[in-house]
């Protein structure tokens, strides 16, 4: 039938966790299919997996959501061997030399690679893109991060690349912080100082399990960043200015202005609530990946370049997440 257009082909490199999550998002979708699921070695109940990498040549887009520290050799490969698009979880690379390599790719494979800085198409962004200019907080001077949960205490946690101390000490530091360090660079742009302290508090595995992260930009605004698999879930952001502050947790937002709020005796008490509203950052979250991964869909149906803007800013963050594991080693 004339205009009827033909679901997209995919291929994804992984099979586990965050990959299934993206192939059962997929799956749900009429306009692409899954056509491959590889893995290097592992022989899966599951028709569509491969150990043949090149079967997955053919496809349209094929998906990166294998171990952190595999990344760059399947991009390597990839942009040698195949023309198609390709979709990498982050970070993009994990180590200097890496970097050099990114950064010789040309601008042609570039433009059809995206990376999945997924907070960059979330409600979070949009909320803070609009507070940051509202009169009812003023001027923005602080934003705490903590986002964590208690994976390290699970069984297979110990068997799990993320525990593997020797490929990915710094596992936490690359799945997690990173996404909020790109999303508040996003708007405050060019960092001044910045700290990194991390932590085996589980004692499981030999990587880090906990990273706490201190930044100062250019324009003062300070950022803390707590991410760690060694505790119960917690998921709190709160955002301070100078007229006001936002609070996201137990899946509610609430906003808190004026600042200049007194009692009888003229002296200062907390503002009156002025927001509040159901907001949920876990489903924030889930949301963000499929509008992310949406967007990349997208690009591949329309046939145009992802755009350059998108792997300058993620190569930017990476180079941040490098800067902190180097200040671990000197």
């Amino acid at each position: 039938m004339i205009g009827v257009q033909l679901a997209l082909n995919l291929g994804i490199i992984g099979y586990r966790k965050h990959a299934g999550k993206l192939i059962s998002y997929i799956e749900k979708r009429s306009d692409c299919k899954m056509n491959f699921i590889y893995h290097p070695t592992k022989k899966l109940q599951d028709e569509r997996c491969t150990n043949n990498l090149s079967d997955l040549y053919n496809c349209d887009a094929i998906i990166i959501s294998s171990p952190n520290d595999t990344h760059f050799e399947y991009m390597k490969k990839l942009t040698q061997k195949f023309s198609g698009y390709i979709f990498c979880e982050k970070p993009p690379i994990t180590n200097i030399d890496e970097l050099q390599g990114l950064d010789n790719f040309s601008i042609e494979d570039k433009k059809r690679i995206f990376f999945d800085f997924m907070f960059r198409f979330s409600e979070l962004n949009e909320i803070i893109k609009k507070e940051i200019i509202s009169d009812r907080l003023g001027q923005i001077i602080h934003i705490d991060i903590t986002m964590s949960k208690g994976l390290a205490f699970k069984k297979e946690y110990l068997n799990s690349w993320r525990a593997d101390g020797e490929n990915n000490l710094h596992n936490i530091l690359d799945a997690n912080t990173i996404h909020y360090i790109d999303l508040i660079s996003l708007h405050f742009g060019k960092i001044k100082k910045i700290h990194y302290i991390p932590s085996l508090i589980s004692k499981n595995g030999t990587s880090f399990d906990t990273s706490y992260v201190i930044i100062k930009y250019g324009n003062d605004i300070t950022l803390s960043v707590f991410n760690s698999y060694a505790t119960p879930m917690i998921n709190e952001i709160s955002i301070i200015g100078t007229n006001g502050h936002l609070t996201m947790r137990n899946n509610k937002l609430e906003i808190y202005s004026p600042r200049d709020t007194f009692d009888t005796n003229g002296l200062f008490i907390s503002p009156p609530k002025v927001v509040s509203k159901n907001f949920s950052l876990s489903e924030d979250v889930e949301n963000s990946l499929e509008k992310s991964l949406d967007y990349f869909i997208n690009i591949i149906k329309m046939k145009k370049e992802v755009p350059i803007k998108y792997f300058e800013t993620s190569i930017e963050t990476n180079k941040i997440i490098l800067e902190l594991k180097n200040m671990q080693t000197n």
